[in-house]
């Protein structure tokens, strides 16, 4: 079954939720607003430049859930959703998932923002299949590793071909959307790469490369 693949961030939805997430726990009083709130926005500048370290990043996400107490790491995560997801998500980003669903196409979200943050942006959006950074937690503690290969860059590749191997899924006449120049080792992959909304590294990749350029927003 042909694959639709989509990146979530700046993608399916007008902003970074990784980014929005540090921002959230900022204005709640969670974390220290200049040490946190500088590390979380140097980490963006990092992501943007494609010189993100992402497993030093996902230890800096995972542990600041840790002075979160567990019982409320739900129904702050859906206040989150609410006040600074919500207004974010695209009209058209929902359509063209539902052009691939009516088409029969498998439908996944593939995003480096961790699943703690982004599983239920995703269900929102219907999207059943979702490969994310998954934060390693023991006994209700999260130890700042991260489980397997984060899906950031090539470790998107990495981590598809592992589910495609798990699956009986191929990659033939797949698709894959995404607005970031992080993602040009999985595009570079599909026989459908679509730029959307794309950074200035990526439309370059995509003009040079004749590749569809669109826009959600």
């Amino acid at each position: 079954m042909t694959l639709a693949l989509f990146d979530l961030d700046n993608t399916l939805i007008s902003g970074d939720s990784d980014n929005l997430w540090g921002e959230f726990l900022v204005e709640q009083g969670l974390v220290d607003p200049v040490v946190y709130g500088a590390r979380n926005e140097a980490f963006y500048e990092d992501y943007k430049r494609g010189e993100l370290d992402v497993y030093a990043y996902l230890e800096f996400v995972a542990l600041a859930l840790n002075d979160i107490p567990a019982e409320n790491r739900d129904s702050l995560r859906q206040q989150f959703f609410d006040e600074k997801i919500k207004p974010i998500m695209l009209p058209k980003a929902q359509a063209v998932i539902e052009k691939h669903r009516a088409e029969g196409h498998t439908l996944m979200v593939i995003t480096a923002t961790s699943s703690f943050i982004t599983a239920p942006i995703v269900e929102r959006l219907d999207v059943e299949l979702l490969l994310a950074p998954e934060l390693e937690c023991l006994d209700g503690c999260f130890t700042g590793g991260v489980v397997g290969v984060p899906t950031f860059q090539e470790g998107k590749v990495t981590r598809l071909q592992e589910w495609l191997e798990s699956s009986g899924e191929t990659m033939e006449g797949a698709y894959f959307y995404s607005d970031s120049h992080n993602d040009i080792p999985l595009l570079a992959k599909v026989d459908r790469p679509v730029a959307v909304d794309p950074d200035e590294k990526l439309l370059a990749y995509a003009t040079e490369h004749n590749i569809e350029v669109m826009s959600l927003r």
